[in-house]
């Protein structure tokens, strides 16, 4: 059997969103965190298929549209890449947003700002035409916060470093210049790959965060590391590492949120601050902290995130049982 699936490719700020607009796999009609549960028990070939190689690339990511459970949402969308089906992507839904906007596949209630469903809750998004075009994107994120602070971690061949675990959309560990690690400057993407493959594994045996809304959020998948900014435009740098291999080429916007949730708990960002976030390609998110909020026992902050994205192209993508590589591959 052949299966079709019909892509409107994108980016946003250079990081790649492929919105599957025909062709997911029918999910009975429930609240979207729990059909995420479904497809990726049931469907995950298809993200494999999709992202994977030779469809995709180490660091491919995408979305797929679907009617929204939630009367006050314009749709929903379950969120797809390399590292599996997340509970929320900030590039992924800006680069959505313009591919839904541009192609005329919604029609929000409210011209100018849509409302998605997401397996992390609703999102909102504002956004600003030029003529038949998105011009940019401003998306208010879900309530992020810091887990914890100041933990310490041996991580071999590196030695031991304090890390600080904050939610924004996803749990990340946010690393900061320090004595076993200088920052960014001179270190190719492959050797910030290899020692966050190492920072994660050995978190996993000291910290196993848990949203305490929702247990199904858990762990530390998410890795940022922080530094100067090289744009006299922006106020710090980040590297965001995901999947196996995958270092994000946009400066995150769950990761922006975390870096947020994560300065304002130290109390180095008020409500109201912005914080210009530069990517390893020099595209810049434009972050705020818009309120304050309370997520558990947690105090936090209600980020938003502006960026842009563009579309690409349209791919009809298929998917042949009689393939061996079907169903993608990735090389580790």
């Amino acid at each position: 059997m052949r299966h079709s699936f019909f892509c409107i490719d994108s980016h946003t700020c250079g990081n790649p969103v492929r919105v599957v607009a025909g062709g997911g796999p029918l999910l009975p009609h429930l609240p979207i965190a729990e059909r995420r549960e479904i497809f990726v028990r049931d469907h995950d070939w298809i993200r494999q298929a999709l992202m994977f190689e030779p469809r995709g690339h180490d660091v491919m990511s995408g979305a797929i549209i679907y009617p929204a459970f939630r009367d006050d949402c314009d749709f929903a969308a379950l969120f797809i890449e390399v590292s599996g089906c997340l509970p929320m992507c900030g590039a992924g839904t800006i680069g959505l947003s313009t591919v839904v906007i541009e192609e005329g596949l919604v029609r929000p209630k409210t011209p100018g700002t849509l409302s998605i469903e997401t397996p992390a809750g609703r999102v909102d998004v504002r956004y600003e035409m030029d003529g038949d075009f998105v011009r940019s994107v401003r998306l208010f994120n879900v309530a992020s916060y810091l887990y914890s602070a100041d933990v310490e971690v041996d991580v071999p061949g590196v030695g031991r470093l304090v890390v600080d675990i904050a939610y924004g959309g996803n749990f990340y560990a946010v690393v900061e210049p320090q004595r076993h690690w200088q920052g960014l400057d001179g270190m190719t993407a492959s050797e910030i790959v290899s020692l966050s493959q190492k920072l994660r594994t050995a978190l996993a045996e000291v910290c196993d965060p848990v949203h305490p809304e929702d247990d199904r959020i858990r762990g530390v998948h998410h890795a940022i590391w922080c530094d100067r900014p090289t744009n006299e435009n922006a106020d710090g740098r980040g590297a965001v590492f995901y999947g196996d291999k995958a270092i994000d080429r946009s400066p995150g916007g769950t990761g922006t949120s975390a870096r947020m949730a994560q300065l304002h708990g130290k109390g180095r960002l008020k409500v109201g601050d912005t914080y210009r976030n530069e990517s390893l390609i020099g595209t810049v998110f434009d972050g705020q902290i818009e309120a304050a909020a309370k997520v558990g026992h947690h105090e936090g902050i209600m980020p938003s995130i502006g960026a842009w994205a563009r579309i690409t192209g349209h791919n009809t993508i298929f998917v042949d049982d009689r393939d061996p590589l079907a169903h993608g591959f990735q090389i580790r």
